[in-house]
């Protein structure tokens, strides 16, 4: 009786269930070189195996998960690399902390997004202990027509001068968004609520957030937040200050 190792019985099993077969690079065996008496030692094998530790299975799906998320990882690092230029940010952009700064973080958040919003006092925090970081915030109108409509009014307040400042008017209020409500809100914040509305509409605006979207895709983003840690490393979801601090830290180590 032929014996796998753990790890290439896991995969085996994996693949079986999958109906797929698995052999090393450069195996001269193909699955249709088995005869079906040797196909179907090798079922039993496997069946055996899963009714003595179960937990074969879930380590072939851990192992394969963990490295579909490493090629997506690497597809979407190289996308980062492809864009280097509009990551670092545009008009169109809001930078917190130090315009110049050497140690990069990119943010894509939706304004409607709880988690976005749970992350701001992290962000701001991590902005204030790290005096090297350039933080640009990219606004993504992921989640409906509510935060097309408030993603538009930051793009809008951008070209007043006022976008950070709608923006924390925008993500700490807990009221159903409207025209009606952009417009109060920028009034109290002090721009001009008419221009907005306008501009929220213009071509500028939509051009904002078409690259903003563009980019997204392209770095395979599948929620928000989403931080693009220089050209290290992209992590999806509300990371603690702590992890951010950490990731952060690892860029002033060589690669």
């Amino acid at each position: 009786m032929t014996r796998f190792p753990r790890l290439r019985l896991s995969l085996l099993t994996a693949a079986l269930a999958g109906g797929l077969a698995v052999f090393p690079a450069g195996s001269s065996r193909a699955e249709g070189s088995f005869t079906p008496a040797q196909r179907q030692e090798i079922v039993a094998i496997v069946r055996n195996a899963l009714k003595t530790d179960p937990t074969i299975l879930a380590d072939a799906i851990t192992a394969m998960r963990a490295e579909t998320e490493a090629q997506q990882q690497a597809k979407g690092l190289q996308a980062v690399r492809a864009n280097r230029a509009k990551l670092a940010g545009s008009s169109g952009d809001i930078v917190l902390g130090n315009p110049k700064g050497s140690l990069s973080v990119v943010e894509f958040y939706d304004p409607r997004c709880p988690y976005c919003r749970k992350v701001l006092p992290d962000l701001d925090r991590l902005v204030s202990a790290e005096p090297d970081l350039r933080l640009v915030e990219k606004v993504v109108p992921v989640l409906g027509p509510a935060s097309q409509m408030e993603a538009e009014a930051i793009a809008a307040a951008g070209l007043q001068g006022g976008y950070l400042k709608l923006q924390q008017a925008l993500m700490s209020d807990s009221q159903p968004a409207s025209v009606a409500r952009i417009r109060a809100l920028a009034t109290a914040t002090g721009l001009d609520a008419d221009r907005l509305e306008r501009d929220m509409k213009g071509p500028d605006v939509a051009a904002i957030l078409h690259e903003n979207m563009d980019l997204a895709r392209q770095v395979g983003l599948e929620g928000t937040p989403t931080f693009l840690i220089g050209e290290k490393a992209i992590i999806p979801g509300a990371a603690s200050f702590e992890d951010l601090k950490s990731e952060v830290d690892s860029l002033r180590k060589p690669s």
